[in-house]
């Protein structure tokens, strides 16, 4: 397990958790969908996946992380899905899908056992949220992009993992 420091909201942190790289196998986590049901990355097989990481919905960067990867959403080939993950409970990822007409991304948490945050590294431990970044993985369930941002206040780089899923057609 690795530790890294970020910052958020001004405040030094750590991320925990195993911390991934360009060409690791992504490993499988399971999370739960806005109606407490359990989904699984394995249901997204023969498909390049976009995961969009954010602490939360009711931030104004979370916000506009997911509305950008909404409307890029919207751009990309069937082949793409993008998967939004925080610990948000599923009741208030709803709210804001509802509210900023989130429909083409989905939209998970992983309040329950933080399954993806420790897998793939993106745990804050002084908070119990997920740090800000991308993963962009490949059909053969390789990472072929890994994004942690080190100040959680300032967006992830699009256009770079976008760029990257281009290339996986």
């Amino acid at each position: 397990m690795d530790n890294w420091k970020i910052s958020f909201g001004g405040h030094p942190a750590t991320l925990i958790g195993t911390h991934l790289a360009i060409g690791d196998r992504a490993p499988v986590f399971e999370v739960t969908d806005q109606n407490l049901q359990p989904v699984s990355l394995a249901q997204f097989k023969d498909r390049n996946v976009i995961i969009s990481v954010f602490p939360s919905v009711d931030t104004p960067v979370c916000a506009l992380q997911n509305i950008r990867f909404n409307k890029e959403a919207a751009k990309l080939d069937k082949d793409v899905v993008i998967i939004s993950l925080s610990v948000d409970l599923p009741f208030a990822q709803k709210r804001f899908c509802a509210a900023e007409h989130i429909e083409n991304v989905y939209v998970y948490s992983d309040y329950r056992d933080l399954d993806f945050g420790m897998k793939y590294g993106f745990v804050i431990k002084e908070f119990r949220l997920l740090g800000r970044g991308i993963v962009v993985i490949d059909r053969k369930r390789m990472i072929r992009h890994i994004e942690y941002v080190q100040d959680v206040s300032q967006e992830p780089d699009y256009d770079t993992a976008l760029k990257i899923v281009e290339t996986l057609r």
